[in-house]
């Protein structure tokens, strides 16, 4: 054995958890590596229509694209999870898919989230037992249609239901996207014309509400004259002072944000937005770091010379995709360095049907929150959040109890939702989460499956 030199010895003993700078590039992936798409233009690529035309919305077009590349038995498992557990049924834009690693399809944490397979899902545990269709009872807070009161001064307006593309684990499965074998979609009751305008005349009359989250669904599938309207009638609103666009197309669809048309009257709501002094930005949810590539950075410097005050990222934790904190940390810095968009929030994710295997424990989430800080700014460090239900955002790290062994989480609030005007105990009662049952102790488990009236698992030799 050769002797180590003191320098190196220290060298090794000093290394950090996480080295900086990345490795990763900031490349936009060739897509004429995949065989449907081997003859696809630049001009093509990065027209909005041909993206729209081509995505993926079944096993056999993504079969057609991938060709060889993808594996048989992939293939028939996510054609299986489509028929037995899917929520959200398949929509990938070229853009998107076009960041998975195809030399290990499996395993990559893009298609872990967007092209779910059967044999992803936890075998014992596909469902929490108190898992529910609307998680967050968004639309049990519906002051009007469409639009959820939660918390004091804020609002999401949900505009429509539909998305450029669908992520398999959507907290708002209930209400977006197309029927699945397993569930039977919610829909508006009104048409959006007489639901914008309610929207509208309830914030014209609750001047303790300040700042608007424009949702659906995605405002990319919104006309630019719609989202146009609708913004700016809000900013005719004396008592807005924050609006928020949410869209995870800026990441998986950037070619709608960099049309012309599109380009001007973002421009236009910009303008109107300054002149009244009020802050208008963009959030976007990118999960993974071979998400962020050049498109994405040109379409948020448009954004930003336009005059948005900013672009922040909202995520979700998922087991496989983001759970580690070298993974969040890359994803951060690759947002921050090279799309300069603002690392925001990273929400547990919620206890929605079949999202089981997704979902991290409360624990889990501390431990990520503590190793990830340090690194990055502190205005650039994500906050690890739990959306506990008929409370809201709160921090991992402020959780009032916890029940570690059984997987339960007591959380407190300082405020009533819109549904709770006249309940005197709000503010006195705890609410609670759950942690996923498969990272529980034995003892949990136990609890859980007596609960659930689950059979006992076989014994295993």
């Amino acid at each position: 054995m050769k002797p180590v030199r003191k320098q190196e010895l220290k060298a090794k003993l000093a290394a950090q958890p996480f080295q900086y700078p990345l490795k990763r590039q900031f490349i936009e992936p060739d897509w004429r590596r995949f065989p449907g798409w081997k003859g696809v233009t630049v001009a093509e690529w990065e027209s909005a229509l041909w993206q729209r035309r081509h995505a993926v919305k079944s096993v056999a077009e993504l079969k057609a694209v991938l060709g060889p590349l993808l594996p048989d038995d992939l293939a028939e498992s996510i054609e299986k999870d489509q028929k037995e557990r899917a929520t959200m049924s398949l929509l990938v834009p070229p853009q998107m898919l076009n960041t998975l690693d195809e030399r290990d399809l499996w395993n990559d944490p893009v298609r872990r989230y967007m092209l779910a397979a059967f044999r992803d899902r936890h075998p014992d545990w596909p469902d929490h037992p108190m898992a529910s269709r609307d998680s967050l009872h968004e639309a049990e807070m519906w002051a009007v249609e469409g639009l959820t009161h939660r918390y004091p001064t804020k609002v999401l307006a949900e505009l429509l239901s539909t998305c450029p593309q669908y992520c398999s684990h959507c907290t708002r499965m209930d209400l977006v996207g197309n029927n699945t074998a397993q569930i039977q979609k919610f829909t508006f009751g009104t048409q959006p014309k007489e639901r914008y305008e309610k929207i509208l005349e309830y914030l014209r009359k609750t001047p303790s509400i300040r700042d608007v989250v424009v949702s659906g669904g995605d405002v990319a599938n919104l006309p630019i004259g719609q989202l146009e309207g609708f913004v700016s009638s809000l900013l005719d609103i004396p008592n807005i002072r924050d609006i928020r666009l949410a869209t995870k197309a800026l990441m998986a669809l950037p070619q709608h944000w960099l049309q012309d048309e599109v380009l001007k009257g973002l421009e236009r709501i910009s303008k109107k937005a300054r002149a009244r002094g009020v802050d208008i930005a963009v959030h976007t949810h990118v999960n993974h770091a071979s998400q962020v590539t050049p498109l994405l950075g040109k379409a948020v410097r448009k954004l930003l010379e336009l005059g948005f005050r900013d672009v922040r990222n909202q995520g979700v934790l998922l087991r496989g995709v983001n759970s580690t904190s070298k993974d969040l940390l890359e994803l951060c810095f690759m947002l921050l360095d090279h799309a300069k968009v603002m690392p925001y929030y990273f929400y547990l994710c919620d206890m929605i049907p079949n999202s089981e295997h997704w979902r991290l424990s409360l624990g889990e989430a501390q431990r990520l929150q503590h190793d990830i800080m340090g690194y990055l700014p502190g205005f650039a460090t994500p906050r690890l959040t739990c959306d506990v239900p008929f409370v809201g955002k709160r921090w991992v790290h402020q959780v009032a109890d916890y029940d570690t062994e059984k997987g339960i989480s007591a959380w407190t609030k300082n405020y009533r939702t819109s549904i709770e005007a006249e309940d005197a105990e709000a503010l006195k009662r705890s609410y609670v989460y759950y942690d996923p049952v498969y990272t529980l102790p034995q003892a949990g488990q136990d609890y859980w499956r007596k609960r659930a009236a689950l059979p006992q698992p076989q014994p295993t030799l």
